[in-house]
């Protein structure tokens, strides 16, 4: 109780905790460019990749204000620093790695990388969007459209964006980020379905015709 009191008393959440993460990365992706320099293509893409990630993430809670209100815990300054190492530095990990790269990046990585970012993005995005307007309209279990196809479709355009870094990284340890990002998702939608259960009855309905995470997979 008195670190939950203490948290409150810092006047950090969990979201601005995130967004100086973000920040942080953009800022270390410059590092790596100006410290390693740009030697090809590979280098290029991923900047602009990551780096246009971490401005729309940002970019987007100004054009839906609606979206401050997700991950509004109170978290302290531990929780902060968590999550500077976490998202912050471990996040750019591929970046890191892409910059190191010396080899060139390949056409088949790259014809990889590019629809895995697109439409992880407008996945990501799309759901995003559709929940949020959906709600503002008082709108309770949102289960159609794109959110039909998986209960938890904007966690899977989250992993595809995070995969096409690591495809651009061009190192086995790049798949480290999207792996622990996985791992961590699936412990949170099995939380989630415990309580939108509880939440909605027809919850039930909406798991028999939808998928968990990955469309028509699983």
């Amino acid at each position: 109780m008195q670190n939950t009191t203490n948290d409150e008393k810092t006047g950090l959440t969990a979201l601005t905790a995130i967004n100086i993460a973000k920040a942080l990365t953009i800022v270390l992706l410059f590092i790596f460019s100006f410290v390693f320099g740009i030697q090809d293509l590979r280098q290029v893409i991923y900047l602009c990749l990551h780096g246009s990630y971490c401005l729309w993430w940002l970019l987007e809670q100004w054009l839906f204000p609606q979206r401050r209100q997700i991950f509004n815990e109170p978290v302290g300054f531990g929780g902060l620093i968590l999550g500077l190492l976490f998202v912050g530095i471990f996040y750019s990990l591929p970046g890191y790695l892409a910059f190191i790269n010396p080899v060139p990046i390949s056409a088949i990585a790259t014809a990889v990388a590019l629809p895995l970012y697109i439409f992880g993005s407008l996945i990501n995005t799309t759901a995003d969007v559709q929940k949020l307007t959906a709600k503002q309209y008082g709108a309770e279990l949102v289960s159609d459209n794109i959110w039909r196809f998986s209960r938890n479709i904007n966690y899977f355009g989250d992993l595809l964006r995070y995969l096409s870094f690591a495809v651009v990284a061009g190192s086995v340890w790049a798949y480290l980020v999207p792996a622990v990002i996985l791992l961590m998702y699936i412990q949170r939608l099995f939380q989630k379905e415990q309580s939108m259960s509880a939440k909605y009855q027809n919850y039930a309905e909406y798991q028999k015709s939808s998928n968990r995470l990955i469309p028509f997979v699983w």
